[in-house]
Formats: structure tokens, sequence, C-alpha cells
């Protein structure tokens, strides 16, 4: 997978158990942040160990069941604008939660760029982002503009503004896409990557495209990336092309 961002950052990854260790080291590799490896020191309780290095880091990854979480954090929450980000990564790194200081601290963020990583599905619970209903796939040929994303992006949502958009959703072979990668950070959105051959097991696509077939190996991108994105919605605006931007938008049903 691929990680959404540009820089490494500073965090904590906290390993409960050494059979996470390479799960840990693929998130260090690609994030950065210090490992925390507390089975090391048998003396002190790892709930103990967590307690005192909690506010040496702003934002923390924590390898665990999130109840496992909720018990080292106990006491620890203070307020929500100087607490440190937790995001919780299950061990077959298939969720990842944004725990704690979801916003102001920046967890929910943090979150998906450890599920693009990892492949994990970003599990996000704040109001202001988790009612926003559309998610909106992209593709798009290399080196388009922020502009020529933005300019398809509007056009695909006609009326609906920006503000209901939760996150937009691309393939792995774009996910160092500049022009897609500044749409995303002028806007404040999150970009959510694909792996191609989970596209690929799910070639949902109201009509297939011969250019996209010869040059990604898939019939369709954004269709497909906004469908299992919004898992619960339904297409409302299929694939619509601009400028070398195609995007399609999928809303909830909620």
């Amino acid at each position: 997978m691929h990680d959404e961002g540009r820089s490494m950052i500073d965090c904590g990854i906290w390993l409960v158990r050494p059979e996470s260790e390479a799960l840990a080291l693929t998130l260090q590799e690609r994030l950065g942040g210090v490992l925390y490896r507390p089975w090391l020191d048998t003396a002190t309780p790892q709930k103990e160990q967590f307690a005192a290095a909690y506010r040496q880091q702003s934002q923390w990854i924590m390898i665990a069941a999130s109840g496992i979480a909720v018990r080292f954090l106990e006491g620890l929450a203070q307020d929500k604008h100087s607490d440190p980000a937790v995001v919780v990564l299950d061990e077959a790194g298939r969720f990842a939660v944004s725990l704690l200081a979801g916003h102001e601290g920046g967890a929910n963020r943090l979150a998906y760029r450890v599920a693009n990583v990892t492949g994990a599905v970003p599990v996000i619970t704040t109001a202001t982002e988790a009612l926003k209903p559309l998610v909106v796939g992209i593709g798009c040929r290399k080196g388009v503009t922020a502009e020529q994303i933005a300019a398809a992006v509007h056009l695909a949502l006609g009326e609906r503004p920006l503000s209901e958009v939760r996150e937009i959703v691309t393939i792995d072979l774009k996910a160092d896409e500049p022009g897609l990668l500044d749409f995303c950070e002028l806007h404040d959105l999150p970009l959510r990557i694909l792996a191609s051959a989970t596209v690929a097991a799910r070639p949902w696509v109201t009509k297939a495209s011969d250019w996209v077939q010869q040059n990604v190996g898939l019939p369709g991108v954004c269709e497909p990336c906004a469908l299992i994105a919004g898992a619960r919605g339904k297409l409302i605006v299929p694939k619509m092309a601009l400028n070398g931007v195609a995007v399609a938008v999928v809303e909830d049903n909620i």
C-alpha cells in the first residue's frame, strides 16, 4: 500500500506483543516514529509504561485490541485540544480506529495514513467527518493539476458542496500524484488509497474504459473506488470525465 502523506511523522508506535513487530516495522518504515517494545521491561506493567510515555508523543499508533487501548488510556485523557492523538490498529491490520483526539489532535488524518500503509479500513466516528455523506472516487492521467481535479470534482458534485465530501478515494498507482495530493491538502480532504488488487476484485463499472484497461489493467478506477469506500451507499454520479480526470460520487444510504 501507499502512504497518503509526503513526509515522516513524529509518533509513538506501541506494540502490546512481539507478534506485531513486523506490522510495526512496516509502519515505521513508511511513516517514521519510535517503536515501543514494553515486554522488554519485565518489572513494570505495560499500563504503567504507557502512562509514563503518554505525553512524550503528540501522536500514538497502538497495535492492540481496542479494549486494551481503552484500559491503557484510563485517567490519561484531559482535553481534546491537548491530548495526544491515538489510533488503534488491530494486529491483523484490518481496521485503523481514530480513538482519541480525532479532529483536533489529528487522529482522524493519522488513521488514514495508517490505513493507506497497511490496507486497513479507516474508522472515523467524530460527527464532523462521519456525517458527511459523499465519497468521491477519482482516476486521473499522470501530471494533472490540482485545478484540473477541482474542476472535475465540482462538475460531478453539481450543486452539492465540497463540505459534504467525507473522503477522496483512488488506487495505489495514483497515491503519489502531486495534483491529487495538492487538491486534498488544499481542501483538507483525506485521501484513501485502495490496492489495485482490491479494485480488480470488485470491478464495478457502468461502462468499462479501454484506455484504463490498457494503461492501468482495470476496467475503471473512479466508480469501483467510490463504491468500495462507500460500501453502504449508492452511485449517484456515474463516471464523469473532464480534461484527464474521471470522477464518480457515492452517497451513503442513511
